[in-house]
C-alpha cells in the first residue's frame, strides 16, 4: 500500500526587500537619490537670494501656493516635507542596518589590517550623517519656525536669512555643515552608482570624478550664500 505524503509548501525563497542586505542597500540608495534631488532643488531656490528681497520672497511664497487651486495654501509643501522626512528616516534606518550587518559579519577584529583603497569621505560617512541631521534640526528652528532666530519676521524669508547669517557663528556652522554635506554627497553618489549597478569599468573613473565635481559645485553654491551675507554682498 502506497502512502501519500503531502509535502509542506515551500517557503518563499526571496526575502522581503527590507530584510535582505541588498534590499537595505538599495533602499538607502533610492532614498539617498530623493534627498539628493531635494538638495539640488533647494540650492537652486536659495540662490535666488542674490536677486534681492522681492524675487526671493516671491519664490518662498510660490512654494506655499504651488498646486493651487487643487491644493490649499501650503498643503503640497507639507506633503513634500512628509515625503522628505520619510526618506530621511528610511535612509538613516537602512544605513544603521547595513552598518550593524557589517559588524555582525566581522565579530572579531582582524589581527592585521591590510590597507585598502578608501577616501576621507567614506571614513567619515557615519558621523557626517549625524552632523548633517543635527544641523538640519537647528536650521529648521532658525529659518522655518524662527525659534532660534531672535530677528525672525514671519513671511519675510529674505530678512530672516540675512539676519541669521549676519551672525558669524551661525554662518560658520552652516558653511562647515555644507562641507560635511559635500563629502556625504560625494561618497553617497559613488556608492549609489555601485549599488544600482551603473559603476562598472571602463566608466568607473569618470564617475568618481563626476561625483566629486557635483559635490564640489553643490558645496560651493550653499557656502556662497552665508559668505555673501558676511561680506555685505547680500544685505
Amino acid at each position: 500500500m502506497t502512502q501519500l505524503v503531502v509535502a509542506p509548501a515551500p517557503s518563499p525563497v526571496t526575502p522581503r526587500l527590507t530584510r535582505s542586505l541588498i534590499g537595505k542597500k538599495l533602499l538607502m540608495a533610492v532614498t539617498g537619490v530623493i534627498l539628493f534631488l531635494f538638495v539640488v532643488l533647494h540650492l537652486l531656490g536659495n540662490l535666488k537670494v542674490f536677486e534681492g528681497p522681492a524675487p526671493f520672497n516671491a519664490y518662498a511664497e510660490g512654494l506655499r501656493t504651488v498646486g493651487a487651486p487643487f491644493f490649499a495654501r501650503g498643503q503640497l509643501l507639507w506633503i513634500a516635507r512628509i515625503v522628505l522626512l520619510g526618506s530621511v528616516l528610511l535612509h538613516i534606518w537602512a544605513a544603521v542596518a547595513v552598518t550593524q550587518a557589517s559588524w555582525r559579519a566581522r565579530p572579531v577584529g582582524y589581527r592585521r589590517l591590510e590597507p585598502v583603497e578608501t577616501t576621507f569621505a567614506a571614513r567619515t560617512m557615519r558621523w557626517g550623517g549625524v552632523i548633517i541631521f543635527a544641523y538640519v534640526v537647528y536650521h529648521l528652528l532658525d529659518l522655518t519656525f524662527g525659534r532660534a532666530n531672535p530677528s525672525f519676521v514671519p513671511g519675510d524669508v529674505y530678512h530672516n536669512l540675512v539676519a541669521s547669517f549676519a551672525r558669524w557663528p551661525v554662518a560658520a556652522a552652516y558653511m562647515a555643515a555644507m562641507v560635511v554635506l559635500g563629502l556625504h554627497i560625494y561618497h553617497g553618489l559613488w556608492s549609489a552608482f555601485q549599488t544600482l549597478g551603473v559603476n562598472r569599468p571602463p566608466t568607473a573613473g569618470w564617475r568618481r570624478g563626476g561625483a566629486a565635481l557635483i559635490a564640489l559645485l553643490i558645496t560651493a553654491g550653499y557656502v556662497s550664500i552665508p559668505a555673501a551675507v558676511l561680506v555685505g554682498m547680500v544685505r
